[in-house]
């Protein structure tokens, strides 16, 4: 998901809350760039929560890639990152944790079979497949925890690496949302909802 203050290499906004922190335990999957050794990605732990808000406080506070305040304090990152969202993952290299992700249902209800993601990245893995990693890994916990596809419901369109990735991925550009993100530097822009189908051959 411009990258500036953590690299945030997907800039997709959350929609929908889930019901609190619901980690169920689950593989873990390894995967990664070639020119570098693959990240550890794991479920959070409290004591990751300082070097997640190494990361998650700058990007926000860039205002390029998410909608939530710039000014958003450390309290409420941690309210919306961890405990608004069903799952939550750290990416590490080394021993250091240099990315995080949520998965969490897009809408209540009759919409709970579609999940949502957040994703950011910190400048310590930039150009290191961290992003894409985190990418990869949160098909297969999607459907470990039984989702049947994944929606990005305001990718920026001023992020291109993320776009990228995205496609690469096989997600579908379902709509275009004219000047949907108010950009720090670019001002109005537009957005992409871009969709996958998990479960089978069924979806786009």
């Amino acid at each position: 998901m411009g990258k500036q203050g953590g690299g945030n290499d997907f800039p997709h906004a959350p929609s929908g809350l889930g019901g609190g922190v619901r980690h169920e335990r689950h593989r873990e999957v390894s995967v990664g760039r070639g020119e570098d050794h693959p990240p550890h990605i794991r479920l959070f732990q409290p004591a990751d929560w300082p070097a997640c808000w190494a990361i998650i406080g700058p990007i926000l506070k860039a205002g390029e890639t998410y909608p939530q305040p710039p000014e958003t304090s450390e309290a409420a990152a941690r309210q919306w990152w961890i405990d608004d969202h069903r799952a939550v993952y750290v990416a590490e290299l080394e021993g250091v944790v240099v990315g995080t992700y949520y998965l969490t249902d897009n809408k209540p209800g009759l919409g709970s079979h579609v999940a949502n993601a957040g994703y950011m990245v910190g400048p310590a893995a930039q150009g290191r497949g961290v992003g894409r990693a985190m990418g990869i890994h949160s098909l297969s916990a999607a459907r470990e925890l039984g989702y049947q596809a994944l929606q990005f419901n305001l990718v920026v369109t001023t992020n291109q690496a993320s776009i990228r990735i995205w496609d690469d991925l096989g997600f579908s550009r379902v709509g275009t949302l004219p000047k949907a993100f108010r950009h720090a530097k670019h001002g109005l822009v537009d957005a992409l909802v871009m969709y996958k189908w998990l479960d089978g051959d069924g979806g786009r």
